[in-house]
């Protein structure tokens, strides 16, 4: 279990002989690190671990220019399709490449999760955590002119910016974005729909989806601000979903909206091909957001990872996320759970709860990790990333199919 909280006064330092660098950890996170049997000295590889982007396809005959403006070499990562890495120090946001939305920085443990799940065209896809949205734009360029993608987030502003990163990188015309609670989520993909044919009563009928605009009527900002003023997360989860961005043929335009919220209670033939669970989690293995707590405080830390009523939580907000979207999976479909901690509690124990409450679930290899620079978890089929070993961020993923029952 995640460690109860102490006194931050006293730190201590880890340090990288090699580099010269050091960073600071509060003797509460040094505590939360010992109860879970990990080591504190990866926190000194922060430095020597590299930067990943990933290039949109279609971009690779433009690496020269690329690396040109960048100031670095782009190199490439030999497992992972897409991706290169570049010294931790570059920063991509001021570059023409990453503004004309030719890259994105994601890490490429992140990129082996998405790729875990062997999305195809045509696929129907959730996000169930889909902010801050590289994971959701990866999914989306893999699907390509068919399929559909449906993000899910309980965090209104982080889902906002999804909105923006879909629209930046043109990724947007089969995507739909939910702020909703992703523990009770319920919208099945528009394929369930398909079979009733959508109200054609009138162009400007407020009870038929329009094409998306980003002008909005009077009507709909009265909406979006009393829903904007809904800061609580208890009061999120008590709050119908809310459709906040839908591409022109995610499938929604032209629907009634009763048939776009309609819900089955075991949607067992008509859900997901395709379902992403990255779960919240303490983070503890992304050594950069680790590192920003020195800027943010370690008191921020505190705060919003490892305060005592949130630790408690947790645990039990992850094993609702994976059954909510194990329950929205199709029969032979494919699930990832996948979490940026490296501790037992938050992973290998989430899926011993999950397995023994879900006979129809079991547990898949993931062949494309034969050549990733991973560990086996825990548990058979599942796998860990390392920073030490891997050099990415620390991630772990388990795989999951329905059977039939």
């Amino acid at each position: 279990m995640c460690c109860r909280m102490s006194s931050i006064e006293t730190t201590s330092s880890v340090h990288n002989q090699e580099k010269g660098l050091s960073l600071s950890l509060p003797r509460s996170f040094l505590q939360f690190l010992e109860e879970n049997g990990l080591d504190p000295s990866i926190y000194a590889m922060i430095e020597t671990i590299p930067r990943y982007i990933r290039v949109k396809p279609g971009c690779e005959s433009q690496l020269v220019e690329i690396e040109n403006e960048l100031k670095c070499r782009l190199k490439k990562v030999s497992w992972l399709s897409g991706f290169y890495a570049i010294p931790s120090q570059i920063p991509i946001a001021g570059s023409k490449a990453y503004q004309q939305g030719k890259i994105y920085g994601m890490d490429a443990a992140s990129g082996a999760a998405v790729s875990a799940l062997n999305v195809s065209p045509g696929d129907h896809v959730l996000d169930l955590c889909c902010a801050p949205g590289a994971k959701l734009c990866m999914l989306a360029d893999l699907l390509g002119n068919s399929g559909s993608l449906t993000g899910v987030d309980i965090a209104r502003p982080r889902l906002a910016a999804c909105r923006t990163m879909l629209q930046k990188y043109s990724l947007g015309d089969r995507c739909r974005l939910f702020v909703a609670d992703g523990t009770s989520f319920s919208p099945l993909p528009v394929r369930s729909h398909m079979e009733t044919k959508p109200c054609l009563s009138g162009k400007n009928d407020p009870e038929i989806f329009a094409e998306w605009t980003a002008k909005r009527s009077w009507r709909d900002r009265k909406k979006a601000a009393k829903a904007g003023n809904i800061a609580d997360l208890d009061q999120i989860k008590s709050t119908p979903p809310e459709l906040i961005f839908y591409g022109r043929y995610s499938g929604v335009v032209g629907l009634c909206k009763n048939e776009l919220f309609c819900a089955v209670d075991e949607p067992s033939f008509s859900g997901y091909d395709r379902v992403l669970v990255d779960a919240e989690c303490t983070h503890d293995g992304s050594l950069k957001h680790i590192q920003k707590f020195e800027d943010w405080g370690w008191e921020t830390l505190e705060r919003r990872v490892l305060d005592a009523k949130r630790t408690d939580s947790l645990l039990h907000l992850q094993l609702q996320l994976l059954t909510n979207g194990f329950r929205l999976l199709r029969v032979g479909g494919t699930l990832v759970y996948s979490t940026c901690s490296l501790t037992v509690a938050q992973n290998e124990d989430v899926v011993k709860q999950f397995l023994s409450r879900n006979y129809l679930a079991e547990l898949q290899h993931v062949e494309a990790s034969a050549i990733w620079p991973c560990r086996s978890g825990g548990i058979p089929n599942t796998l860990r990333f390392e920073p030490r070993t891997s050099q990415t961020s620390g991630l772990f993923i388990a795989k999951f199919t329905r059977l039939a029952s």
